[in-house]
């Protein structure tokens, strides 16, 4: 392997990582904060691909539908939330099981309805349509590189938001001790419902900037969110500084694994899992 062939696998990881991290910290800051364990996750990433590639069609710009995109994902997360998702804060694990996984079920059948079964691709735009050239035979795609920068600027923006905002210090305090933040006068089932948007929002925004790149495809999200399980589990439950380093060794793990030892690629994501948590039985950063 020379050194050119390498860095593009290495970019490879670093884009599917930061892509990952997008979904993935919604889902650890939804089950780190709320309790909830969220199987549905994965449908908003696939909402978000499905609504891009329609918007893209209707508007003619994927900037303009990854825009339009972000907000409708963010309410269909946040009427969930406060329809059906609020019932379960004082329920066990398997009532939560239970309604989220009939939620990938509804979500499933009303992506048939509305989308169809076929499969769609959406086309890079015309200016990012160019690549970096390495070496006479090799280059890397422009829109690999714009889409790491934009996930990676969304990852500090996050980090930024939880660790020096009032209202990540509420979202840290909700996550400790939800009836203290209660008696402060904090509105928490408002503040639940906004965590729970965002995470939707971000998940709908990863499947939305992924279409040129990727499939959209019935049933697109339960393989994401396998693997994003996978992220928060090495991470640590509730961390999104573990969801940003686990996310970062699935995506490298995962793209060397294919170049290295292609029949045993998805063994390599679990294998990393397994080599954290006999490290650090609750993750790196639980």
């Amino acid at each position: 392997m020379d050194f050119w062939f390498f860095l593009i696998q290495l970019l490879n990881g670093v884009q599917y990582g930061l892509l990952l991290f997008l979904v993935a910290s919604g889902l650890t800051l939804i089950f780190g904060i709320m309790g909830i364990i969220n199987l549905a996750h994965g449908a908003f990433y696939m909402l978000g691909a499905y609504l891009a590639w329609w918007l893209a069609g209707v508007t003619g710009s994927l900037v303009a539908a990854v825009l339009l995109s972000l907000p409708i994902a963010a309410l269909v997360g946040y009427v969930i939330e406060a329809v059906l998702v609020r019932t379960l804060y004082k329920r066990d694990h398997l009532d939560q099981v239970l309604l989220t996984y009939g939620l990938i079920l509804i979500f499933n059948e009303a992506q048939r309805i509305f989308w169809g079964n076929d499969v769609h691709g959406v086309a890079v735009p015309q200016a990012l349509a160019w690549s970096f050239k390495l070496t006479e035979t090799l280059s890397y795609p422009a829109y690999r590189v714009v889409l790491s920068v934009v996930c990676g600027a969304l990852a500090l923006v996050m980090y930024f938001v939880i660790a020096k905002t009032r209202f990540g210090m509420w979202v840290r305090a909700g996550a400790s001790n939800r009836e203290m933040v209660a008696a402060l006068g904090i509105n928490v089932k408002l503040l639940f419902g906004l965590v729970f948007a965002i995470g939707a929002a971000l998940a709908g925004l990863a499947g939305a900037i992924s279409t040129p790149i990727t499939s959209v495809a019935p049933g697109m999200g339960d393989t994401v969110l396998i693997i994003c399980f996978v992220v928060v589990v090495i991470g640590g439950v509730g961390s999104v500084k573990g969801a940003f380093l686990g996310a970062l060794l699935i995506g490298l793990a995962d793209t060397f694994g294919k170049v290295f030892v292609p029949d045993f690629a998805s063994f390599t994501v679990y294998g990393v899992m397994a080599a954290v948590l006999l490290w650090k039985p609750r993750g790196l950063f639980a």
